[in-house]
């Protein structure tokens, strides 16, 4: 879709994303065996409920493949600086290349990334310039997908009227209490966690702050102008046309940002 793969090879980042993509499968699977299926041939949910579980499983699966495997903003080995723009370019002590400022390096992938914002063990790979908005995007339907469930956990019990036909000789049934409690509780820890990132993430783009610049105090620059919050988002979802800063099957096209916006960290 436009983005060149980036594979970061990390032990602790595969067992972090392993983590996440067992939590998606098992909803993904055993939610509809459990509740929407049986409940749907009752008649007691219609297939839009269905669909829409199915849809926000899909995007929620896709921003995480998409973030993982996406180049976060590496910088080349002998990157290009225009000669307009080269007072705005400095030297990373650390590898000794230059880069843009507002760039990091990031210690454990080993190179420097273009408005870097954090590494993420949860998807193995850096949060930077080009792939931030599939990060956004992650966290938001993942809140989605969480709540549905618990939702849905919800109202089999207190709610949907009792099965009919229950089939003892199914897995699914048989443990039927066990699955949806394990279900909801996994949907409680990934909906608070997953909360309080994504409040983060949008109070640093509603001030343009990267969480590195938070940590290192560099906010306080009273003489640095702030953008309209649309411009923030327009910048980081690389288009102005908010219906496709909610898309994750599409290409990314970097918006032009004024230097003199630039911070320093």
């Amino acid at each position: 879709m436009g983005l060149r793969i980036h594979f970061v090879v990390d032990p602790q980042g595969w067992c972090c994303m392993g983590l996440i993509i067992f939590v998606w499968v098992y909803n993904t699977v055993f939610i509809p065996k459990i509740i929407l299926f049986p409940h749907y041939e009752e008649g007691h949910v219609s297939a839009v409920v269905i669909l829409c579980y199915y849809f926000c499983s899909l995007f929620c699966i896709a921003s995480l493949l998409r973030a993982s495997v996406a180049d976060p903003g590496k910088l080349p080995e002998n990157p290009k600086i225009p000669l307009t723009e080269r007072e705005f370019w400095e030297l990373c002590n650390k590898c000794n290349m230059m880069r843009p400022k507002r760039s990091h390096h990031c210690s454990r992938c080993g190179h420097c990334v273009r408005r870097m914002d954090h590494h993420c063990p949860w998807i193995n790979n850096c949060v930077g310039e080009d792939n931030h908005w599939l990060f956004l995007q992650l966290c938001f339907y993942t809140q989605i997908l969480s709540s549905y469930t618990l939702i849905l956990d919800f109202c089999h019990y207190y709610y949907f009227l009792p099965l009919k036909k229950d089939n003892r000789d199914m897995f699914v049934c048989r443990h039927e209490l066990a699955l949806l409690r394990i279900s909801a509780f996994m949907g409680l820890i990934v909906l608070g966690g997953i909360s309080g990132l994504f409040y983060t993430q949008l109070m640093g783009i509603f001030t343009d702050t990267t969480s590195i610049e938070k940590m290192a105090n560099c906010c306080e620059d009273l003489s640095r102008p702030r953008k309209p919050w649309q411009q923030s988002f327009s910048e980081v979802f690389g288009t102005r046309w908010k219906i496709l800063w909610f898309i994750p099957f599409r290409q990314r096209q970097p918006l032009r940002v004024p230097y003199h916006f630039a911070n320093h960290v």
